[in-house]
């Protein structure tokens, strides 16, 4: 029997090919700065970007940082990262200065790649890391000529053939970055063969070559990856807009964009856009939903205000797609987020990690090729996760007879906002720090637009008296944004706990559910 394949799949691949297939097709339309690319253009630059990496010094294996908002640049340097084998870390925006700086100094980066808009979040780095070897910057303001390389001057005096560094399928491509419970974000490392692989998901939304997509998932995390590799895969035009309603609205219009990824946050703030009834949407077929729980009010207004068809899909950012439905699932199962991805394996199971019955309620665990099997440095978390071949996800669901997946919950103690995940524990750290909080728990409010809203409930000490606005300014300075506490209630009375000291949690989310209704 043959063994093994002569070919190989890998991520800079995706590129090179779609440069000749598609050469003078357009690829990218970058809204932040109104640039428009072709394949052929796109290719150029991710090799001139390689080149001017390595004659830096750089070689397969180091690692290097990129921060930026969505913007065509990422791309490159996605590509250019996958064409060296230089090792990326794709770093959240919205995370605090000193968050980058851990984090680089956790995975050893020696380089920084950013927008000029971070200039104050790379000379903390600047300062604060002294491994760091260059930070290469691009964007107008501020002018990166006095702080960093110049990007477009580098990519100007390297070439612009394709880079022959010998990559692998198993070589590690890029730090992917998850909320943790407490301190830094968790991270793993995803492979050449789980980025060069996840395009196939595309096919859940029946993508063709008449598509246009537009990316405005933070092309950070790997929804947003995900997107980008999925239209020069396809050979399909990608509008790459930072979200903001009503001009997502105007480039749906202006782009006649087909198909768009959103979250349930992202969807409600267009559907209440005032600029959306004067916006011909006509052209766009379908939206994709994840990330996070689609209440029905917002399925509904998306479907009759934005686009008839609607898909969704579940799975973690370490599994890549478990399952998929499509608007032919959506008109059985309204409720259900789908059945099986292709290649994938879902099951429902007890504490025990024994099958339910259709049906009956359990934890989901799942398996794809997309799927990572370990954290990075972090042996615990990964023993904890992955077990006898399988990726616990910590969301309890069901299985109808027809294979059908419903979520009914979670156990993690993780609260999704706006599609981004925030876990209590660390949100807890950060408010114990502050003078005169004797105690306090983190909980997930529902909210109509944002799906849950991060809320803090706070016991202080003895003769305190906590001003909530100078707490949240407090933890805004220690945590993202995102992360910062919305709202926080005063109690005198102990938080309620078990035998065992844990919080009873759902017992403060019905009290101050009630609480805000009333």
């Amino acid at each position: 029997m043959p063994k093994g394949s002569l070919g190989k799949m890998l991520v800079g691949s995706a590129i090179s090919t779609s440069a000749i297939r598609y050469a003078d097709k357009e690829a990218f339309v970058c809204t932040a700065t109104g640039r428009r690319l072709t394949f052929k253009q796109v290719n150029e630059r991710c090799n001139r970007l390689a080149h001017a990496l390595m004659n830096q010094g750089y070689r397969k294996g180091d690692v290097v940082a990129f921060l930026s908002t969505n913007r065509v640049e990422v791309v490159e340097i996605y590509f250019a990262l996958a064409k060296t084998g230089i090792v990326g870390i794709p770093l959240n925006y919205r995370l605090a200065p000193n968050e980058v700086v851990e984090l680089m100094r956790a995975m050893k980066a020696t380089g920084l790649v950013c927008e000029a808009q971070f200039k104050a979040v790379a000379e903390q780095v600047q300062r604060e890391l002294p491994t760091l070897r260059h930070v290469v910057a691009f964007g107008e303001e501020p002018s990166p000529s006095h702080w960093a390389l110049d990007y477009e001057t580098e990519l100007a005096k390297s070439s612009a053939a394709e880079p022959t560094v010998d990559i692998e399928e198993h070589d590690p491509y890029y730090f992917n970055l998850t909320s943790g419970t407490t301190g830094l974000p968790k991270s793993y490392v995803l492979t050449q063969f789980h980025n060069s692989s996840i395009g196939g998901f595309m096919r859940s939304f029946d993508l063709s070559r008449q598509d246009v997509v537009m990316t405005v998932f933070p092309m950070f995390g790997r929804v947003g990856f995900g997107w980008l590799f999925g239209s020069i895969s396809y050979g399909v035009k990608n509008v790459l807009v930072n979200f903001e309603p009503a001009e997502v609205l105007r480039q749906i219009e202006t782009e006649r964009v087909t198909i768009v990824n959103l979250v349930a946050t992202m969807a409600a703030m267009l559907t209440a856009e005032p600029t959306l009834k004067d916006r011909d949407l006509s052209s766009l077929r379908a939206t994709v939903f994840a990330g996070s729980m689609l209440p029905a009010p917002i399925r509904q207004a998306t479907m009759k205000k934005l686009a008839p068809g609607l898909y969704e899909y579940y799975g973690m950012q370490e599994s890549g797609s478990l399952v998929a439905s499509t608007p032919e699932d959506r008109a059985k199962k309204p409720d259900s987020v789908g059945q099986v991805s292709l290649f994938a394996e879902v099951r429902i199971v007890d504490a025990e990690g024994n099958d339910m019955p259709v049906n009956e309620i359990g934890e989901i665990i799942g398996r794809s090729p997309n799927s990572i099997t370990e954290y990075f440095d972090n042996a615990e978390k990964s023993a904890e996760t992955f077990r006898n071949g399988w990726l616990h996800t910590g969301d309890l669901g069901r299985l109808d007879g027809d294979g059908y997946l419903y979520i009914c919950g979670r156990l993690k103690d993780m609260i999704i906002t706006g599609g981004q995940n925030v876990h209590s524990a660390e949100v807890e750290e950060a408010l114990h720090s502050f003078p005169g909080v004797a105690d306090c728990a983190v909980i997930g409010l529902p909210d109509d637009l944002w799906g849950e809203r991060v809320s803090a409930i706070v016991v202080p000490a003895a003769g305190a008296n906590i001003d909530t606005e100078a707490l949240k300014h407090f933890c805004r300075e220690r945590l993202a944004g995102f992360k910062t506490p919305k709202e926080i209630f005063i109690q005198a009375e102990p938080l309620p706990r078990t035998p065992t000291g844990k919080v009873q949690k759902f017992l403060l989310v019905e009290q101050y559910g009630k609480a805000k209704k009333a």
